[in-house]
């Protein structure tokens, strides 16, 4: 007879889910990412230079004075979590940044001047969550150009819906009057999280401004 406890996966805190599954949800999150690198170049990435404008940004989360439940720092979750996490291609359990409420803000400071022609974002599913919801995403959120002098252009308004796949690409709703260098990407709600929102990964697709034709224009074609 074994000595010691036993672990049984009808006990553990978040649901089990077999291999199969995890491997159909990671195969549909890598098609994606194929396509879009394929078909629509990332300028928020932090590998090539983009970078956040912490002055014009929403404090994180301080993580509620110790609420977070123990869980979520065993799938490595931290309040401590830089707003750069939005900037790097790692999507996990826990790998996102989070600030307080369900309204907040992130600017993003391009390599380069863009056209912006489409965002994509990302959360986990819940099939991977440890809670298994994700009632912190992003649920209505609003796009802008931002320029120096922090005036924006609004580049449109957008839903993000957790009962469709992980990432979701929204093109610009407004004809761009000019390029931007930086973005501003403004979460009006959430999916009825009212401690915080988790926000995983921030794509800014588009032309850099050295192309001479005006890309929406060239969409038309």
């Amino acid at each position: 007879m074994r000595n010691g406890p036993c672990m049984c996966l009808c006990s553990l805190p978040f649901p089990f889910f077999f291999p199969q599954e995890i491997l159909q949800l990671t195969q549909a999150a890598l098609k994606k990412v194929l396509e879009n690198y394929l078909r629509m170049p990332d300028w928020a990435l932090e590998a090539i230079g983009a970078t956040i404008d912490a002055e014009r940004t929403s404090k994180s989360y301080d993580g509620g004075q110790g609420k977070m439940t123990w869980w979520l720092s065993l799938f490595g979750f931290s309040s401590a979590n830089p707003p750069e996490t939005i900037l790097q291609p790692r999507i996990a359990p826990g790998s996102c940044w989070a600030f307080q409420g369900s309204r907040g803000h992130v600017v993003i400071r391009l390599p380069e001047q863009i056209w912006p022609t489409a965002f994509t974002v990302w959360h986990i599913s819940e099939a991977v969550s440890p809670s298994g919801e994700v009632s912190s995403a992003p649920k209505e959120f609003a796009v802008s150009g931002v320029d120096e002098a922090a005036a924006e252009t609004l580049l449109g308004t957008f839903t993000y819906d957790v009962h469709k796949e992980i990432a979701q690409t929204f093109h610009v709703q407004k004809e761009l009057p000019r390029t931007f260098r930086y973005i501003k990407f403004q979460v009006q709600s959430n999916w009825g999280n009212p401690e915080y929102t988790c926000v995983y990964r921030v794509q800014v697709h588009g032309k850099t401004a050295s192309h001479n034709d005006h890309p929406q224009a060239q969409e038309l074609l």
